[in-house]
């Protein structure tokens, strides 16, 4: 589902809401790229390096974008560290329309986190 830009804002809000609960800071779009990236690398929290900080939001990039189809899920190299492949071009945009689609991607992966956790009736 794609989001207007008042539904977008909103959601938006609420997720960063929700993050700042569970993790006491309110979290932009890089640190929360950080969070998903150390969730999809599956080891646990520790120090990382700038280099590992970075693989890790690429990581989380790709990830989210995967779900509409425009990354694949490749494996994992001998350290555990998922790989992508780009499986189709992103529409082009301009640098606000970038973020918008980023973020409505990463709304939807929380929601699908979500939909995972609920118990089924």
């Amino acid at each position: 589902m794609m989001y207007d830009s008042e539904n977008l804002d909103h959601n938006w809000t609420q997720l960063r809401a929700d993050l700042m609960r569970r993790f006491g800071k309110k979290p932009d779009l890089n640190a929360i790229l950080f969070l998903i990236g150390i969730q999809e690398l599956g080891m646990g929290i520790r120090e990382f390096t700038k280099e590992e900080k970075q693989d890790l939001m690429h990581i989380a990039t790709c990830r989210v974008f995967a779900e509409s189809g425009y990354y694949e899920f490749t494996g994992r190299d001998e350290e555990g560290w998922p790989h992508f492949k780009a499986a189709k071009p992103i529409p082009f945009a301009n640098l606000k329309e970038q973020e918008q689609m980023l973020k409505w991607h990463v709304i939807e992966y929380f929601n699908r986190a979500d939909d995972i956790r609920k118990p089924n009736p």
